[in-house]
């Protein structure tokens, strides 16, 4: 019996093509699955690589607005009380918080070293009287001797001579001692006008020092009654503060409450460390609710531009180029937009010129975005509006 040796082959022939054929698919299926996975990632990096933003509409500006300031409050009249002579606190009649009349009687000052020095003036006193008394009946009785030619002319002008110095010696004399009468006057503080004390600062037996600059005032008398407000204007808004404007107080303490103030003064100059000027208001404090040396908020109203539009302040752009807003066109291409501010009211940006009212506006436009960047928007001519609502309070900077 004869065997065919190719008939054993076919077979193996076969599943070795099946084997490379299935190897074909395998390596082929795999290079299309790494083809459109990293077609697939391109395509996502490509998508992150554009931002996504989203945008407003410019506002209107309204009609009206108010410029806040922050103040501080002052007793529109304060003394402060030092001691004219030194000795020790006898006692204080009036404590911190006590109504006081003008004249009235704070404290008292024991000064043993000054009535020693009162005694001796008064003894100074009496001999330089004496003395002025004897010469003046010498001088006197001289006059009469020459008259008889008893005495030369030379003599009786001396002794005329001596009486008027002793009389100056007596008035020096008597100078000096109300000199001293008048520093005792000083151990008795009194206030001088109506107030309230707002300050003690010594107790009974403590020393106490002449002079305003030995150490800190004994008593401090305000007059609360009316009150003066003290604030920094910008140098953008003193032309819309000028004396006789109304104002409006508010204090922490006592919120949703307010008090008129009146302009009243200003220092007409620009303080070049803050760049604003200082005002003076007054404000009426008959009720006392007021507290000098407090902190207020001060609002002027003033009248805004109707036409103009306003921004959020997270959308201007600054940097090199200046200040700037980024605005998207209808292809999502974003354009840089050169402004000019009007008004810092706070919550919204009002601009004086670069911007029109269709504008779509990027809230905040991400860093380094530049002039033809493609952008997604997020919210596609969005409803939501920067516009400031009448009478929000608008905020300077000192």
């Amino acid at each position: 019996m004869s065997s065919d040796p190719a008939l054993p082959r076919r077979p193996l022939k076969i599943a070795g093509i099946a084997m490379a054929a299935i190897a074909l698919i395998v390596v082929v299926e795999g290079i299309v699955t790494r083809t459109s996975n990293a077609a697939r990632l391109l395509e996502r990096v490509d998508s992150q690589a554009v931002p996504t933003v989203a945008v407003v509409a410019p506002g209107k500006a309204g009609i009206a607005a108010t410029l806040d300031l922050p103040g501080h409050l002052e007793a529109y009249s304060r003394a402060p009380i030092y001691a004219r002579v030194s000795g020790y606190l006898k006692n204080w009649k009036a404590d911190i918080g006590s109504p006081v009349k003008a004249g009235q009687l704070l404290a008292e000052i024991e000064t043993p070293d000054l009535d020693q020095q009162l005694l001796q003036a008064r003894a100074d006193l009496a001999s330089a009287q004496a003395n002025a008394a004897l010469a003046g009946t010498t001088a006197k009785r001289w006059q009469s001797l020459l008259a008889s030619d008893s005495v030369s002319r030379q003599e009786a002008e001396e002794k005329a001579g001596d009486y008027a110095t002793k009389q100056a010696m007596a008035h020096a004399a008597q100078a000096n001692l109300d000199r001293f009468l008048a520093m005792k006057s000083f151990t008795r503080i009194v206030a001088p006008f109506d107030g309230i004390v707002t300050a003690r600062s010594t107790d009974v037996g403590a020393l106490i020092n002449a002079g305003s600059g030995a150490g800190p005032e004994l008593f401090v008398v305000s007059d609360t009654k009316k009150l003066r407000v003290y604030v920094g204007v910008p140098q953008n808004y003193v032309a819309i503060v000028k004396r006789g404007v109304k104002a409006r107080i508010s204090v922490p303490e006592r919120p949703g409450k307010f008090y008129d103030a009146t302009v009243e003064s200003s220092s007409q100059a620009v303080n070049t460390a803050s760049g604003s000027m200082l005002v003076q208001l007054a404000v009426d404090n008959a009720n006392a609710e007021l507290l000098p040396g407090g902190f207020a908020y001060v609002s002027f109203d003033q009248a805004r531009d109707a036409g103009a539009l306003t921004i959020p302040p997270s959308a201007l752009i600054f940097d090199k180029s200046g200040l700037r807003i980024a605005t998207v066109g209808t292809d999502n291409k974003v354009t840089l937009k050169p402004v000019t501010i009007a008004r810092d009211i706070g919550k919204v940006i009002e601009l004086g010129s670069g911007i029109a009212a269709d504008d779509r506006v990027i809230e905040s436009p991400p860093d380094g975005i530049a002039d033809g960047d493609l952008v997604h928007v997020a919210v596609a001519d969005a409803k939501s509006t920067a516009s400031g609502a009448t009478g929000s309070g608008e905020r300077g900077k000192k």
